[in-house]
């Protein structure tokens, strides 16, 4: 069974513009004073922008736990993958080599941008979902030497799992070797507290679980690393270290920064810590993630993963295998109903998922439930049970 969680205690006000909710895991359903943030123009190069850049770092920092001084916040323009690539580029050496942890598409992305960079790499591909352990981790490192750093995906989206990193980073420190985590759709909702999970650096983008809009995203990283970065980067506009560099000497970004996005996410940061943090964002998105679970399975749906597993993020279900069901015909009745649910990622069988972060609470998931089952009705399905191949191919899931 889920864990039960407290219940909302006042509904969350709905889109003001009446438009779908969107049940993704990025970009998400914001709210309103977040979008009214930027209706007011900022001057890149003006004290009031650089006091809003560093007000935005001080704050993500205090997200980390880092009392010692020990860390810095950069943020970086474009999306969540061009600062994956940022922080790739940037801390491992050109003669170093990362072993690549996936069990999804943003594992298998950070392999692709370690071709793309040129630099050595190797790779646990664990498939569609099975989560990379503390044990295979060690058993890698021990069998090669040349391995110097290890990227681990907090929460790999493609399945809506939640990956066992500080497991993963304890193996990693007892073999001596350096661990990156993509946080990006897991950093303010799940406890990345570095006093208790060892990492050098972590990444993640502001249209996540803080809830603000895209067009950046934010590496956080150990200022020693920081500063052996130096001359590291393959790129001009990727270099961590130069944007850091930059951003210490004159409160400005290098280059032009997304002014009304950052504007935004200030909104949407003092809206996380009046919610009471990672902690209070993560409990309503569990509670989010218990009520719709309950709901659907009560319609005959099955999620992919296993409870022990489940992140609060986005769930994964499989598709019914009643013949009149077709993914499409739902994905439109959901909208038409006011709900933007988003396509599976697996191989091996059909499936859909459903966020649950975003500016969405409990009582915004029963109406999903509801709208899902007046779909399948709509559709003349009248079991959301899966086919037999699918239940299969979850038994493989460890234990």
């Amino acid at each position: 069974m889920l864990a039960e969680t407290k219940f909302a205690a006042e509904p969350l006000a709905g889109p003001a513009l009446g438009e779908p909710y969107l049940l993704t895991p990025g970009p998400l359903t914001t709210a309103y004073s977040v979008k009214q943030a930027m209706l007011r123009d900022w001057g890149s190069w003006d004290g009031d922008f650089r006091a809003m850049t560093s007000d935005m770092r001080r704050r993500l920092l205090a997200l980390t736990g880092d009392t010692q001084g020990e860390f810095d916040c950069v943020p970086m323009q474009g999306s969540g993958s061009f600062c994956v690539e940022a922080m790739l580029g940037s801390f491992v050496p050109r003669d170093g080599k990362v072993l690549v942890l996936a069990n999804g598409a943003y594992g298998l992305r950070a392999a692709q941008t370690m071709q793309y960079l040129g630099r050595a790499y190797t790779l646990i591909d664990k498939g569609d979902y099975l989560p990379p352990r503390g044990d295979e981790v060690a058993a890698a490192l021990e069998a090669d030497r040349a391995i110097t750093h290890v990227i681990a995906i907090h929460c790999e989206t493609s399945s809506g799992i939640l990956n066992p990193v500080a497991e993963i980073a304890e193996a990693v420190y007892a073999k001596g070797r350096k661990l990156l985590v993509d946080s990006m759709s897991a950093f303010g909702a799940i406890p990345l507290d570095v006093n208790e999970i060892r990492y050098e650096a972590m990444v993640s983008s502001a249209n996540k679980c803080i809830e603000g809009v895209p067009g950046f995203g934010f590496i956080i990283a150990r200022k020693s690393e920081l500063e052996a970065a130096k001359g590291r980067s393959h790129s001009l506009s990727l270099d961590v270290n130069a944007q850091w560099a930059h951003l210490n000497k004159t409160g400005q970004w290098r280059y032009t920064p997304p002014t009304h996005v950052v504007a935004a996410f200030l909104e949407a940061l003092r809206k996380h810590e009046g919610e009471g943090g990672v902690a209070g964002r993560g409990a309503r998105y569990t509670r989010n993630r218990d009520v719709m679970v309950a709901g659907m399975r009560e319609l005959g749906f099955e999620t992919l993963l296993k409870d022990r597993w489940l992140s609060p993020i986005i769930v994964t279900f499989f598709n019914p295998a009643h013949a009149n069901f077709a993914f499409d015909r739902f994905y439109e009745l959901m909208k038409d109903k006011g709900f933007i649910i988003y396509p599976g990622k697996l191989t091996a069988v059909d499936s859909f998922r459903v966020g649950c972060i975003g500016q969405m609470d409990e009582h915004v998931m029963r109406r999903v439930v509801e709208a899902a089952a007046f779909s399948l009705n709509e559709m003349g399905v009248d079991t959301a049970a899966p086919p037999a191949a699918a239940i299969a191919e979850r038994a493989k899931l460890a234990a």
